[in-house]
C-alpha cells in the first residue's frame, strides 16, 4: 500500500510543531541540573575519602532550576493536544512527536525530584537499569559487566603497549591533532570546532558543532581516534544531520532515551572502523560494574574504592563515582546514563544483524538521520518514503557499503549458532598456554 504524501500545508504544519518542540526543550539539560559542585570534590578530599560527599535533597533545593518545572510540563502537554488536533492520533510522525514529548515531560518530574528515590526510578526507565533482560530469560546487562570485565582484564595484562597507547599529547596538542581530523571528515560548509573545555568529567563532550576536550587530561593516538569516530563522526555528524532536515527538526535534539541509541551507535561504529581498544572498552564496562555494585547496596565510598582497585586515580576514581550518583544521594540509587553504551551497542548490533537477515538492510543508514531511537526506525522509514526527512549528510564509510556490512554480518549470523564451549573443547589443545 501506498504511504500517504503530505501536502504543502500538511508539511509546514509538521516543521511548525516541530520547531515548537524543539523550542519547548531547549532549557531542559539534566547533566547541568544534576552536576555537583568542586567544594563537594574538595570537602571529600579533605575528609580522605572516609565521608560520604555532603549531597541532599536541600544541596539540589539550593541550586534552583533555570525553569518552572510545572508550567513547562503543562506547555508540552498543549503542544500534545495540538498534535493530535492538526496530524491525528496514530500517524507515525504524531507517535513519534508525541511520545518525544511525553519522555521530556518525563525528565522534567526526574529532575524536579532530585535527591529523591523517585530520581533513580525514573532513571532506571529511561536510561535503563543493570538488571534489564533483552528478552524473557535472556542474558542481561550486569551479566555483560561481569563477563566482559574479566576477560578485558586478561586482555590488558597479556598486551605489551605501543607507542599508540603512549599518553604523549597535552590536551592543547589533542585539540591541534583532532581538529585537522574532524576538518577533512566534514564538509566545508559545517564548520565543526575542538577546543580546550573546564568542568568536564568525561575526557571529552561533543555539542552542536564542536567538541571539548578536558584540559587537564594527556591523550594517546588511540584515544584521539576513538574521540574521532565516537565524538565526531556520530554525535556531532548526527547533530548536523539533524539540523539539515526540512521538516522534521526534531531530529536535531537528542531526547534522553535517544542516548541509548546514540551512544551504542557511536561505540558500534568504534568497533567496525577498528578505533576501540581493551582499555576503552574496559572504561565502558566498569561503568557497568559500578552500577551492579550500586544495584547490590553500595554507595559512594564503596564504588570510589572500586574504580581506585581498577587502577584509576584519586581524582578519576572521583569523577567516574559522580557520574553514578548525580542527580542523587550519595547513599541513594544510581543514575544509570551511563548503561547507555553497553545496552546501545547491543541493540544496534543486534538489529543490524536482524535487518540484515530479514532484508531490510534498506533501513540501517537511517540512524544517521539525526538523534534517533532504534524504535523508531520503521516510522522513520514511512517518513522516508514521504519524502519527510532527507538521508544523512554524513555517514561513517562503514555504513554507506552496505554490500560490505551485510557480508560481515551475515557470516556473524552462521557464526552465532556455534557453541563457543563446545569449540573450545574441539581447539584444546592447540589453545594451550
Amino acid at each position: 500500500m501506498q504511504s500517504h504524501q503530505p501536502n504543502t500545508v500538511e508539511r509546514q504544519k509538521i516543521r511548525e510543531l516541530s520547531d515548537r518542540l524543539v523550542a519547548l526543550q531547549q532549557p531542559i539539560r539534566i547533566l547541568d541540573a544534576i552536576k555537583w559542585d568542586d567544594d563537594v570534590k574538595i570537602d571529600f578530599f579533605n575528609k580522605k575519602f572516609q565521608q560520604l560527599p555532603k549531597v541532599d535533597v536541600d544541596y539540589y533545593n539550593n541550586r534552583p532550576l533555570p525553569f518552572d518545572p510545572d508550567k513547562l510540563t503543562a506547555e508540552f502537554h498543549v503542544l500534545i493536544r495540538e498534535i493530535k488536533n492538526d496530524l491525528g492520533h496514530y500517524s507515525g510522525i504524531s507517535k513519534i512527536m508525541i511520545r518525544l514529548c511525553e519522555e521530556y515531560c518525563q525528565a522534567i518530574l526526574m529532575i524536579k525530584s532530585r535527591g529523591k528515590q523517585l530520581f533513580s526510578e525514573l532513571s532506571m526507565e529511561l536510561y535503563g537499569a543493570p538488571d534489564d533482560a533483552f528478552y524473557p530469560n535472556g542474558p542481561r546487562l550486569s551479566d555483560m559487566g561481569t563477563m566482559l570485565g574479566a576477560i578485558l582484564e586478561n586482555l590488558i595484562k597479556e598486551m605489551v603497549p605501543t607507542i599508540e597507547d603512549e599518553k604523549r599529547y597535552s590536551a592543547a596538542e589533542a585539540v591541534v591533532i583532532l581538529q585537522k581530523k574532524l576538518s577533512e571528515y566534514f564538509h566545508h560548509t559545517d564548520h565543526v570546532t575542538v577546543a580546550l573545555g573546564d568542568n568536564i568529567i568525561a575526557d571529552a563532550s561533543a555539542g552542536a558543532d564542536c567538541i571539548k576536550l578536558n584540559r587537564h587530561v594527556r591523550f594517546s593516538d588511540r584515544d584521539l581516534r576513538y574521540l574521532e569516530v565516537h565524538e565526531g563522526w556520530v554525535h556531532v555528524g548526527t547533530t548536523l544531520n539533524g539540523q539539515a532536515q526540512p521538516i522534521c527538526t526534531f531530529l536535531s535534539k537528542g531526547s534522553p532515551t535517544s542516548s541509548i541509541t546514540q551512544e551504542g551507535l557511536a561505540v558500534t561504529t568504534e568497533i567496525f572502523s577498528f578505533s576501540s581498544y581493551p582499555t576503552r572498552m574496559l572504561k565502558i564496562t566498569n561503568r557497568v560494574r559500578a552500577l551492579n555494585l550500586v544495584a547490590a547496596g553500595g554507595n559512594f565510598i564503596d564504588v570510589f574504592r572500586f574504580f581506585q582497585d581498577q587502577g584509576m586515580t584519586e581524582s578519576e576514581s572521583y569523577h567516574y563515582s559522580v557520574r553514578v550518583f548525580r542527580g542523587s544521594t550519595p547513599d541513594g540509587g544510581p543514575f544509570t546514563k551511563d548503561l547507555s553504551y553497553t545496552k546501545g551497542f547491543l541493540l544496534i548490533y543486534n538489529y543490524i544483524r536482524l535487518a540484515v537477515r530479514e532484508g531490510l538492510i534498506d533501513r540501517i543508514p537511517l540512524f544517521f538521520t539525526g538523534k534517533t531511537l532504534i524504535e523508531d526506525i520503521p516510522t522513520l522509514h514511512e517518513l522516508s518514503e514521504q519524502g519527510l526527512i532527507v538521508p544523512a549528510k554524513y555517514m561513517p564509510k562503514q555504513f554507506q557499503d552496505l554490500a560490505a556490512l551485510s557480508s560481515w554480518m551475515g557470516f556473524s549470523l552462521f557464526l552465532n549458532q556455534f557453541d563457543l564451549e563446545a569449540v573450545a573443547t574441539h581447539y584444546g589443545y592447540i589453545l594451550r598456554k
